[in-house]
């Protein structure tokens, strides 16, 4: 990714040094950014100075530079889609997006790449905007550090923070993504990295991925979005070190995994939220050095996924460990530490010498029936606990860590 990333900014650097330089501004000789854009030829740089610009729907047919000084602000005054790129190689950095129109056919934006390529888009804001940047048929596109921020309230009056549909080998980076109906969105999305983002308070999904493969999403932080992350109809995604926390509500989930297979999720921290992890459907997913820590449900793996393991993971004060909705389990669960493991190590091998039972008989009741929540922590429930950790009767049998981890990983 960085090599790839370092020759794209050589190009960006001949690009803009073989270019001729037009300023646009009130005090300057061109006032208008249309009017700069129809004057320039491929490989100029316009320089668009401070100001309010309302100049409706603003096209980019060549290959420009779009720069902006002390961040110009660009208007769309809720009747336009502020800025489309129709060109390979289309440079977008310093500017102020503003209002764009709302449609639910047309998805207005305040930046759309209509079918195009090697498109760079950089350190812009976007406030208020329906979409804010919206990626359709690219390739080799980067969107990096940009604040993109809505203030919407119900999720069909809204668009997506980023959102990329039919493209490939895009890279998203450290972009501060909120208000939106969901931060980021990937559809038939392949070959992408999402990098170091911050995605907080949207109101679906901190990011969406549907019918997207061989992704990767790393270093990522979702907090306090109506879900955090869903993964549907997937395969081979990557998820590393990514922070999932505050998602609470009736169905929020961390990361919802659904019909997702061959996938490997290492190192991330699920914190706070109401099922940090629900897998539907899903198959051959690894998770490995996982911290998951005070959330409702640890994880939900319903009876639908098989043959996934859960190895070398940290699972501290959550209501539950485990949930699941049948009674054969077909995955591996093996040398996690459990903070609800009241097992012995005789032979000091760091494994408890008896095996864990992640899944208890109340959150197998509480599964089915919600309501029963209402006897949590209650003096019956406890002895329930108990008495189903002696004599298993209910909880699959093969709901099993055979190899608990008697002290926590560390890193």
């Amino acid at each position: 990714m960085k090599k790839a990333t370092y020759i794209f900014f050589l190009g960006i650097i001949s690009f803009v040094m073989n270019g001729q330089k037009i300023d646009v501004g009130p005090t300057e000789n061109i006032k208008s950014i249309k009017e700069a854009i129809t004057l320039a030829k491929a490989g100029d740089t316009i320089v668009v100075h401070k100001g309010t610009y309302k100049e409706g729907n603003i096209t980019i047919d060549k290959k420009i530079v779009l720069l902006g000084k002390d961040y110009p602000v660009l208007d769309g005054q809720k009747k336009f889609e502020i800025l489309s790129l129709k060109a390979d190689s289309i440079v977008v950095k310093g500017l102020k997006f503003v209002r764009s129109s709302y449609a639910s056919m047309e998805d207005p934006a305040a930046i759309k790449v209509y079918s195009h390529n090697y498109i760079h888009i950089e350190n812009n804001i976007l406030e208020d905007n329906f979409f804010g940047i919206y990626i359709q048929n690219g390739a080799h596109c980067i969107i990096k550090n940009n604040k993109i921020r809505a203030y919407g309230k119900e999720e069909q009056k809204l668009g997506n923070g980023i959102h990329c549909w039919k493209s490939h080998n895009i890279q998203i980076i450290a972009n501060h993504i909120q208000g939106h109906r969901d931060g980021i969105y990937f559809e038939f999305v392949y070959d992408s990295v999402i990098w170091r983002n911050i995605c907080q308070n949207n109101i679906r999904y901190g990011l969406h991925f549907m019918f997207s493969h061989n992704d990767s999403y790393i270093t990522n932080t979702f907090r306090n979005n109506g879900a955090g992350v869903a993964v549907m109809y997937s395969k081979e995604v990557k998820m590393m070190n990514n922070k999932f926390d505050e998602n609470w509500g009736q169905s929020a989930y961390g990361l919802l995994l659904k019909e997702l297979n061959d996938g490997y999720i290492l190192g991330n921290k699920f914190i706070k939220n109401t099922a940090a992890v629900y897998m539907e459907g899903s198959n051959r997913m690894k998770f490995e050095n996982n911290l998951f820590q005070e959330n409702g449900w640890a994880m939900v793996v319903q009876a639908s996924c098989d043959d996934n393991e859960i190895v070398g993971n940290n699972f501290i004060g959550n209501t539950f460990d485990m949930g699941t909705n049948g009674s054969l389990v077909l995955n591996k669960f093996d040398s996690n530490y459990w903070d609800k493991y009241e097992g012995y190590d005789l032979d000091k091998n760091g494994f408890g010498d008896v095996p864990y039972h992640p899944l208890s008989l109340f959150a197998v009741l509480a599964e089915s029936n919600p309501s029963t929540m209402l006897l949590y922590r209650s003096f019956m429930i406890t002895l329930l606990d108990k008495s189903e950790k002696i004599l298993p009767s209910i909880t699959p049998d093969n709901f099993i860590d055979n190899k608990p981890l008697m002290k926590m990983i560390s890193g």
